[in-house]
């Protein structure tokens, strides 16, 4: 079994994710109904992977994720919403979300994203990932990589093709620690956080190359 925090404020949106997961291997641990409460209950029970509203009481389902990542918790969290505007969209993305569930619709999504999102794929629907991509495009240069040294654009074009730092080193033939510190530098460079902005960024300019 994998165990589950579910946080939202509304106790009927809870009582029917629970009733979606009963007889699956999710089993729903703690609940929560306030961000301060989900923050609580992650140090607390130390769930195998996070549910959270978007718009809860106190802090957002996104700030909390901001806050688990800034503390470097990486498990799996999914956000539950019924509508995401543009801001929470890109601070989630930025915050590296794993899945993101309309609440429309949710008994026949809740379940694959889980199973997704618990084996290490992101799950966020096509048209939200678009959205995202078009909103960091704005105010961006031309061809925002321009700043980049070549050898930071050839890294910059295996994150964008999904290749892990370790792959990217074997196939540069550099140490996955020299890989590490050239992305710490093109994240000032380019002015972002993380290397899910960096493929946002690299798949914008339509120059990514095919893997070999």
């Amino acid at each position: 079994m994998t165990s589950v925090l579910l946080a939202d404020d509304h106790p009927f949106m809870r009582t029917g994710v629970e009733a979606v997961l009963r007889g699956t291997r999710f089993d729903i641990v703690a609940t929560a109904a306030t961000g301060e409460e989900a923050l609580a209950a992650v140090a607390r029970h130390d769930p195998g992977v996070c549910i959270f509203d978007v718009r809860m009481p106190g802090l957002s389902g996104v700030e909390v994720l901001r806050k688990m990542r800034a503390r470097g918790d990486r498990r799996p969290v999914m956000l539950l919403t019924a509508e995401l505007e543009d801001a929470a969209l890109i601070a989630a993305v930025r915050a590296e979300v794993d899945g993101i569930v309309m609440k429309a619709g949710a008994e026949d999504g809740l379940v694959a994203c889980l199973e997704d999102i618990t084996a290490g794929r992101r799950h966020v629907p096509a048209e939200l990932l678009q959205r995202a991509l078009d909103l960091s495009m704005e105010d961006k240069p031309r061809d925002p990589l321009a700043v980049l040294a070549p050898r930071e654009r050839q890294i910059a074009e295996h994150v964008g093709s999904g290749m892990r730092n370790r792959d990217i080193a074997a196939a540069l033939s550099m140490s996955e620690g020299t890989v590490k510190a050239y992305l710490h530098n093109m994240y000032q460079k380019l002015g972002i956080d993380n290397r899910t902005e960096l493929a946002l960024l690299t798949l914008g300019r339509g120059q990514v190359k095919s893997r070999r």
